[in-house]
């Protein structure tokens, strides 16, 4: 105990409410307590990899990846910017996203099951054409795969490279298997079940990815204009630092992205690394007491 321990710890905790208000919504103590306070069986416990992954900060530069290489596939893209609301209600979808992977990964299989139910409801409605006139289907298990893919890999990809301690080699394979058990549920035929098998995912779509307009839009979007206070974009900087520097050489060229190793490995890199601690330091209480919470109430299966 210092005497700066009092100004750490709020500006810790007005940090971790800056974090939760975006990332969860003004009801982000309801869902909390939805989600980590209820009883029953759940799929995953605080030892899988999937909860380890899941509950670390560095899901935030993983979910800026993720959706820059989503962004690439046209059809993907086209039901994005037609129906999602992205522009107009970023924190909205981000706030819904971060429900589903949630309740899914931490909460009930009950309350699991009920997400996965809404969110496959949502997807028969989103249907369209995309610029060149191809129609599209949110629950097209070929666009679910990719994805699920673009998520599996942005997220172990940014927790290899910025948790603590990392996954083994065994335990990233079991995270991608655990991972496409939720998959398998909205509709994915076949998730892959290693890390091998998901580089392999991703390589087999790279011929249908695009440099489309509505993709560097995204892309601009999320790195260049995100709606954020003036305060906050340093630190979102930060992270979409990291997530640039974790894309593939091969998505970078479509995204108008510059390839530059040296200033991503002196920069980038620690950059995102900072940005993902931080994050991490403003979570810690949460994320301990939610973890005691659901090994009070539940167990996997």
């Amino acid at each position: 105990m210092t005497a700066l321990s009092p100004v750490t710890d709020g500006a810790r905790k007005q940090l971790a409410s800056a974090l939760r208000s975006r990332v969860a919504g003004k009801d982000a103590q309801v869902k909390a307590e939805r989600i980590w306070g209820a009883k029953g069986p759940r799929w995953f416990t605080p030892d899988d990899p999937i909860w380890r992954v899941h509950a670390d900060a560095a899901m935030f530069p993983g979910g800026i990846r993720a959706l820059l290489l989503q962004s690439l596939h046209p059809m993907a893209m086209a039901g994005v910017a037609g129906h999602s609301g992205y522009k107009g209600d970023p924190w909205g979808r981000l706030q819904r996203t971060s429900e589903f992977l949630a309740t899914t990964t931490f909460g009930t299989i009950e309350h699991a099951e009920e997400q996965i139910a809404r969110v496959r409801s949502i997807h028969e409605r989103v249907r369209g054409k995309a610029e060149d006139g191809r129609p599209y289907s949110a629950s097209d298990p070929h666009l679910l795969a990719w994805v699920h893919a673009t998520e599996a890999d942005s997220f172990l990809t940014a927790y290899q490279r910025y948790a603590v301690q990392p996954l083994t080699d065994a335990e990233a394979d079991r995270y991608v298997e655990q991972s496409g058990l939720v998959a398998a549920a909205l509709g994915v035929v076949e998730p892959p079940t290693t890390v091998e098998a998901l580089a392999a995912t991703i390589d087999a779509y790279r011929p249908e990815l695009q440099s489309t307009a509505a993709a560097r839009d995204a892309a601009r979007f999320l790195l260049v204009h995100p709606p954020l206070p003036l305060a906050a974009k340093p630190g979102y900087a930060a992270l979409a630092a990291g997530a640039v520097a974790m894309l593939p050489r091969w998505a970078r060229r479509p995204l108008r992205l510059p390839w530059l190793p040296v200033t991503e490995r002196l920069v980038g890199r620690p950059l995102g690394g900072v940005a993902t601690s931080t994050v991490r330091w403003a979570m810690a209480d949460a994320t301990d007491e939610r973890r005691k919470a659901a090994q009070r109430h539940g167990t996997a299966v």
